[in-house]
This record gives structure tokens, C-alpha cells and sequence, in this order.
């Protein structure tokens, strides 16, 4: 019913095109190197670039910079190999201006009649705007609070749970209507973006810094600083896009 539909199209049906008119969403398909093949226009204005023909064919690296772009090119790779999806995956974008902004990423590998892997496809949507004018954030603002205020403590879901007097699982459903992630996802982004703050506008060390958003362990904090931006804590405050 799909083939007859498309078929009956008078003009091709591509996926890039419906992309092309969603702000909130970066789109791009690459091939088994690694290069970009189809792009949104959202992908082109956020790269700070003029037109698609300046990223496509091109490595991550020649777009986003050597180090930014040599980390989407390592996990691009994992992902062709292994033919393993990421899915929901919390990251901070940097963007050519130096500006920043969170968003989940969605990569499925894509592969050939043989089942042989040709290439991904992806797309990073925006986080929404918490949604703090309704009922279910109420009934969790004084966990929400708590975390903001006792982020060197390490609080734990768990923790934020029991003081808003809900089960884990009512929880993170409420955590998730208001803020668009998961429980865990939410206390993440809050710890990386306070030390984003922390590493751009102050000389504190990392150590301190990583304590100071809630990691004992300084090892343990660059690992998920950089799997959250593709950069270590160190490259970041350098500005080494």
C-alpha cells in the first residue's frame, strides 16, 4: 500500500525535504565512510555554513573541527560496525558560534540487501522548554530545587523521589512531562550544564569542578563529559572545537 502510494506521487517523496521545515531538528544520513550524504537545512544554519553543498561528501571532522569532529566520527563508526542503534542519547551541542544547546540524538545504522552495513541515519532534537506552569511540576519543584541547591551531595533519583513524596516510576514520568528526559537524564544534563558554566566562566580546576557537581571521581566525570559533548572538560574550557 506504501510503494503504490509513493509510486502514485507526482513529485518524489524524500524524507529531507520534510526536514528541511523543522527548527528544532537536525537530520543528516551518512554513507559507511563516514560522510555526510543528505543534511536538513537546520544541520546547515547551526554549522554556520551557507549551503548544503559546503557539508555533504565531508567528513564530521572538516565540519565540526578536529576534535568535536573526530568524536562524532569514532561513535559513527561503532555504530557501522556493530550495527548497534544509539538511542536517546543526552548531548550538548557546540555550534560553529561557540553557542551551545542540549539535545537527544537518535542514530540507527542502515543497512544493504546483503544485511551489510551501508551507512546511519540520524536526526538530535532540541529539549523543550520545562514546562514549569502545571501540576506535575509542582509535585516535584522541591526535589527539583534540592538537586539545584545539593549538587555536590550527589543526589540520586531515588533520593529526589522520596522527597517529593512519589514512588521512582511516578517520578520520572513527572520529570519527564516537564522537562522532556528521563529522571536520570534530567540530573545529568543538570550536572554537565552547571559544569559547562564552571569550565567557561571560572578558573576553578576540573577536580574541583567535578566535585562540585557531584562526581567523586574526576576520572569518572571527563568520561561522561565527553560522551555528552565529544569533548573533555580540558578541550572545552580551551575552546578546541
Amino acid at each position: 500500500m506504501i510503494s503504490q502510494l509513493l509510486n502514485a506521487l507526482q513529485t518524489p517523496f524524500t524524507g529531507e525535504a520534510l526536514f528541511d521545515h523543522l527548527d528544532s531538528i537536525v537530520f543528516f544520513i551518512k554513507c559507511d565512510q563516514g560522510k555526510y550524504q543528505v543534511v536538513n537545512e537546520t544541520f546547515v544554519r547551526r554549522c554556520g555554513r551557507r549551503s548544503k553543498k559546503e557539508i555533504v561528501g565531508r567528513f564530521p571532522s572538516e565540519v565540526f573541527g578536529k576534535h568535536l569532529g573526530t568524536s562524532y566520527e569514532k561513535q559513527d563508526a561503532e555504530i557501522i560496525v556493530t550495527g548497534q542503534p544509539i538511542l536517546s542519547r543526552l548531548e550538548l551541542h557546540v555550534f560553529a558560534d561557540h553557542s551551545a544547546g542540549w539535545c537527544l540524538t537518535h542514530k540507527l545504522p542502515l543497512a544493504g540487501k546483503n544485511g551489510k552495513s551501508i551507512g546511519l541515519v540520524g536526526v538530535s532534537q532540541d529539549l523543550q522548554l520545562p514546562r514549569k506552569e502545571t501540576e506535575d511540576f509542582a509535585q516535584v519543584s522541591k526535589a527539583v530545587r534540592h538537586a539545584e541547591t545539593n549538587l555536590p551531595a550527589g543526589p540520586t533519583v531515588k533520593q529526589l523521589a522520596a522527597i517529593s513524596g512519589l514512588s521512582v516510576y511516578q517520578f520520572d514520568r513527572r520529570i519527564k512531562l516537564v522537562f522532556g528526559l528521563n529522571a536520570g537524564q534530567w540530573l545529568l544534563q543538570l550536572r554537565l550544564e552547571r559544569a559547562q558554566k564552571l569550565l567557561s566562566q571560572s578558573d576553578l580546576s576540573i577536580a574541583t569542578i567535578a566535585m562540585d557537581v557531584g562526581y567523586a571521581d574526576q576520572s569518572a566525570f571527563a568520561r561522561q563529559f565527553r560522551r555528552a559533548t565529544g569533548l573533555t572538560p580540558g578541550q572545552y574550557r580551551n575552546g578546541q572545537l
